[in-house]
């Protein structure tokens, strides 16, 4: 081991490892419990320090020392998307964190999560652990942090807690800006453009690669993959009314687009709200959120961003405005494109079935907003900041 040791907790398929590892922390330790996810973990970081199973599970006197922590505990109950229930039994596995951090004793540590997380009870609890509790040794700071700001072409916000006992640690600076002042140091947001632009518009394929090479067995189960770059490229099969819906949607608008005809019922029962469903994506913009059911347009804004309006408006629905056959691309993002908005290097191995990848690249933190991090922290760690 040559760089900073470190343990990843509710590891995913390694989006955060990923940032940190490219500022040269060394992962010793990764704890995971979806399968699939460990496996792609594995395929990328190494198999043998992960543990693809229940946190709850590690005996504490398994856990090794190490310099740094970094996790996302489940944040299902505080998601926007959820039900926002405080007492889901997800939302205590910060309290397993905890353990983890009490036990490795690191320097520093990293939580992320969704954004509400910085307004939930259990937060308060969180810090009220500084005071008295497991982490009064450690100086703490929060924000909430949009990944576009550091070079990522997603909106996408998250709640980050750094935890140190070298000094207090502020957040990273941004890199980027929607619209950086004149002279300013920042660079322009990354769009859609700069990351999918350069992808086949068509898709050669619906389905992952099958094959004898495209079988990984990982603690004793075999599973689909590796996957990697254009094995990842695949499209869907939708109906031809969905594809008419689609063909209605510019940058930027959604269902409210459509001709009323083609409006599903619970659409026309529903005049306002839930702007972005069946929307599309703009060349010139970074990304909404990616979730994990991005290939579902009727999920969020993410149909491609390629649309021009047709030259003749004769389609027969009035008022509405339909887009030129030629020269637009009626079809959600793919895995790939997905990856790729998430901050995921070209190259990355995945392992699992569609929509266990899917799942994946949704649930994983952008690999650029970790780097940022990581890049932050790193100068602590190697005595170059020294404590206040």
């Amino acid at each position: 081991m040559t760089g900073i040791p470190m343990i990843d907790l509710f590891a995913g398929c390694g989006g955060m490892t990923q940032g940190f590892v490219e500022e040269g922390f060394d992962p010793l330790l990764a704890v995971e419990w979806d399968r699939a996810a460990a496996a792609t973990y594995a395929a990328n970081f190494g198999e043998d320090h992960v543990i693809a199973g229940d946190i709850a599970d590690v005996p504490t006197k398994e856990i090794p020392r190490a310099r740094v922590i970094i996790g996302g505990p489940p944040c299902q109950g505080f998601s926007n998307l959820g039900l926002k229930d405080i007492t889901d039994p997800r939302n205590q596995l910060w309290r397993e964190y905890l353990r983890f951090v009490s036990a490795a004793n690191p320097e520093v540590f990293v939580i992320e999560n969704v954004d509400r997380f910085s307004k939930s009870p259990e937060f308060q609890m969180l810090l009220s652990e500084q005071d008295h509790g497991t982490l009064k040794d450690y100086d703490l700071t929060h924000a909430v942090l949009n990944a576009a700001d550091y070079g990522v072409a997603q909106r996408r916000k998250r709640t980050i807690v750094i935890g140190s006992r070298i000094g207090r640690i502020e957040m990273p600076a941004p890199t980027h800006a929607q619209r950086p002042a004149e002279g300013s140091a920042l660079k322009p947001w990354r769009t859609l453009r700069d990351v999918i632009g350069h992808l086949p518009a068509k898709p050669a394929s619906t389905e992952l690669p099958t094959g004898a090479d495209r079988k990984r067995d990982f603690n004793g189960e075999t599973m689909p993959g590796p996957f990697t770059e254009l094995d990842l490229h695949i499209k869907r099969n939708p109906r031809d009314e969905s594809l008419e819906r689609y063909s209605f949607v510019p940058p930027g608008g959604g269902r409210f687009d459509l001709p009323y005809k083609l409006q599903s019922r619970c659409w026309q029962d529903k005049p306002t709200g839930t702007t972005d469903v069946m929307g599309r994506g703009r060349w010139d913009a970074p990304s909404v959120t990616i979730r994990t059911e991005f290939y579902k347009p009727e999920k969020g804004q993410y149909l491609h961003p390629q649309w021009e309006p047709a030259p003749v408006q004769n389609h027969g629905y009035e008022g509405a405005v339909k887009g030129d056959p030629d020269r637009s691309v009626d079809r959600v993002i793919t895995h790939y494109e997905a990856s790729l908005i998430q901050d995921f290097p070209k190259d990355f191995k995945w392992v699992g079935t569609k929509i266990q990848i899917a799942r994946q690249i949704g649930n994983a933190v952008p690999s650029g907003l970790a780097r940022a991090i990581a890049r932050q922290i790193r100068p602590f760690l190697d005595g170059r900041v020294p404590p206040a």
